[in-house]
């Protein structure tokens, strides 16, 4: 941690609280309690004055935008995003499809509501039309990681009058996808050589970005139809 003179802060160094007033506008939800995780999770490094006020450079400010963007916009589990950070910006634009090789981190029902920023209420909702799905252990739900960006990309529909239960649409949908995607690659996933089952999730990865990107331009094809009404 890097430490600063307990100064008033350099022209180009915000703080904290100034840090969320300048983002509130495009990511209403910001806090000082969101960015302090982010810090404790390894994606923020703010200097510090003696007095242990964080302080952000612009450089900072950047990288805080970089990250929020990334969970808004395509709902990045934070170990991703790490990822995503240290690879050049130009490796960016070449995602691949995550998750099919790396087993995820669980977290517990209260660190997956406090990420969404939703209730314990209305994840039991979520579970209960299949939107997530939690392995039971010893009575308690463990969830990965991408739940908790599942469960806020659902709270941020939700904010605009959409039942859980017609969430339960997204949950089909993907379903669907992925039952077409596992027929295409299905017997070299269950071969025993080691060589043609990597080959078939590279394969599927490959498919999984492809379909998103389907997906995504039928969907806004459709809503332009809307819009032109």
């Amino acid at each position: 941690m890097t430490t600063v003179p307990d100064t008033r802060p350099a022209e180009d160094l915000h703080t904290i609280g100034a840090v969320c007033e300048r983002l509130r506008d495009e990511f209403p939800d910001i806090s000082i309690s969101k960015i302090r995780y982010l810090e404790d999770q390894g994606l923020l490094h703010p200097k510090r004055t003696r007095g242990g006020y964080r302080l952000f450079s612009e450089a900072d400010v950047e990288r805080l935008i970089t990250i929020l963007r990334l969970q808004r916009d395509e709902f990045l589990p934070l170990r991703v995003i790490r990822e995503e950070l240290r690879a050049p910006s130009a490796e960016r634009t070449k995602r691949r499809s995550a998750g099919l090789r790396g087993q995820e981190e669980e977290i517990e029902m209260s660190e997956l509501c406090e990420r969404a920023g939703i209730t314990v209420d209305f994840a039991r909702r979520l579970e209960e039309f299949g939107l997530l799905a939690p392995r039971i252990e010893a009575g308690d739900r463990l969830f990965v990681e991408s739940d908790a960006d599942i469960a806020l990309a659902c709270a941020k529909i939700s904010r605009h009058g959409v039942d859980a239960r017609h969430l339960r649409a997204f949950r089909t949908a993907a379903g669907r996808q992925s039952a077409l995607l596992e027929q295409v690659v299905a017997p070299a996933l269950r071969s025993r050589n080691p060589e043609r089952r990597a080959a078939a999730l590279e394969d599927l990865e490959s498919l999984a970005v492809v379909a998103q990107e389907l997906a995504q331009l039928l969907l806004m094809r459709d809503l332009r139809d809307v819009a032109e009404r």
